[in-house]
């Protein structure tokens, strides 16, 4: 197993707890020696997002020191960010979030101390951006629909995507709600499209909470 996902198991079976939860502190304090930054991010697909960005821009986060960190959810962060302070381990933390779960993550730092009242704004000099209203949504955006298109034609999906369209309960919806629902619909397939609509995206059009993040 690699360091960083090594580190990302240990860090796990901390927050968890349970009968492990010591050994694995002990595992996250030993790899955190080689770490200055931790990027808190929802989910698989928003990690392998942010490390695709990275490797267009040739950043190489874990010799920079960078771990991208998925938490299963937006409701798990207090206890993310209080592993990360200054009685845990003590690394700069970042983050990436939905817009319906903002609040969990201005709850989170406010708990752990970063500001009291933090508006979207205060938020972002913490280094934590909001994608709205989630980072597909803002990709979709960022590509346009015959963009997103084109990238599920190379992918091959292009056919399993008309037929998915002609469902019943897919008509009256419209192509960018559809494109979301596709990406969803099966396991492994929205970390897939993350990275492909990362490396499809122009330079310029980069989402611009995912920019801010790497910047």
């Amino acid at each position: 197993m690699r360091e960083p996902d090594r580190f990302r198991a240990a860090v796990h079976g901390w927050a968890a707890g349970g009968t492990d939860v010591a050994a694995a502190a002990t595992v996250a304090r030993e790899l955190a020696g080689a770490l200055s930054t931790v990027v808190l991010v929802e989910g698989f697909s928003d990690q392998c997002a942010v490390e695709t960005l990275a490797e267009r821009r040739d950043r190489d986060l874990a010799g920079e020191g960078v771990c991208v960190l998925p938490i299963g959810g937006a409701m798990s962060v207090a206890r993310y960010l209080r592993l990360f302070g200054a009685q845990g381990l003590a690394l700069t933390v970042r983050g990436l979030c939905d817009e319906a779960e903002e609040g969990f993550f201005r709850r989170g730092l406010e708990q752990a101390g970063f500001g009291t009242d933090l508006s979207r704004s205060a938020m972002e000099a913490l280094g934590f951006h909001v994608c709205v209203a989630d980072l597909e949504d803002e990709l979709i955006r960022a590509l346009g629909s015959a963009g997103v298109e084109q990238v599920i034609d190379a992918e091959g999906d292009l056919a399993r995507f008309r037929v998915f369209q002609n469902q019943p309960a897919q008509r009256g919806r419209t192509i960018e709600r559809q494109l979301r629902r596709f990406m969803g619909t099966m396991r492994g397939r929205k970390a897939r499209y993350a990275r492909a609509l990362v490396r499809a995206l122009d330079p310029a059009a980069i989402p611009r909470p995912l920019d801010r993040l790497l910047t």
